[in-house]
């Protein structure tokens, strides 16, 4: 799961995806999209209210995103909050594993 989640982003960069799009790509539907906007555990890159949710956008980051928090709401019956919350703290190990190895450093060698 986490390669193939790790490997959108490059794939998508420049693309904004639809809350139709989206829903596809989490395995959701679209009131799930509009729940987690409502509750803003997910952003869409336009400033749309839930009755024209169309109008959303969504950059690959958010897809991503979504993506984990989907899965991890399905795998551990979690809470949205909760999820989103695990999802940062995910990306946030990731981003500081990459300035280690940026760094020369592994925390394997520990």
């Amino acid at each position: 799961m986490t390669q193939t989640l790790n490997a959108l982003p490059e794939l998508l960069d420049a693309q904004s995806l639809t809350i139709t799009e989206v829903a596809r790509a989490c395995q959701t539907d679209e009131g799930w999209i509009i729940q987690r906007v409502t509750t803003g555990v997910l952003q869409p890159d336009t400033d749309a209210t839930p009755p024209n949710a169309q109008a959303w956008r969504f950059s690959s980051r958010a897809l991503l995103r979504a993506r984990r928090i989907a899965e991890l709401e399905r795998t551990f019956d979690a809470d949205p909050q909760l999820a989103a919350l695990t999802a940062d703290l995910m990306e946030e190990v990731r981003a500081l594993r990459r300035q280690l190895a940026f760094h020369g450093l592994d925390l394997n060698d520990h």
